[in-house]
């Protein structure tokens, strides 16, 4: 936005309009701040429940991914065991 600067014939400077007869901000650039807030608070609800729902979505796929880890765990145990044991001879 460009100031101008107006001059009196004198080469005084006239003093910048007011803003509006009351002294405040137009209503436009009120409702203007007011969508702006608004369509802030709705991107940061979107972004929440888009990561609510990633979130969500995952619980399900670490939950078996947890239960498939822990049935080889216990598959190797039951493997293993035979190798532990050593050679079966019995004490003289």
């Amino acid at each position: 936005m460009a100031i101008q600067i107006d001059m009196n014939p004198d080469g005084t400077f006239r003093a910048p309009p007011r803003a509006s007869a009351r002294g405040g901000t137009p209503a436009s650039t009120k409702i203007l701040r007011l969508a702006l807030l608004v369509a802030a608070v709705a991107a940061a609800g979107a972004f929440a429940f888009l990561a609510l729902w990633a979130a969500m979505i995952m619980i399900p796929i670490a939950v078996g991914a947890g239960l498939i880890a822990y049935g080889m765990i216990r598959f190797r145990i039951w493997k293993s065991r035979g190798a532990f044991r050593g050679p079966v001879t019995p004490y003289r």
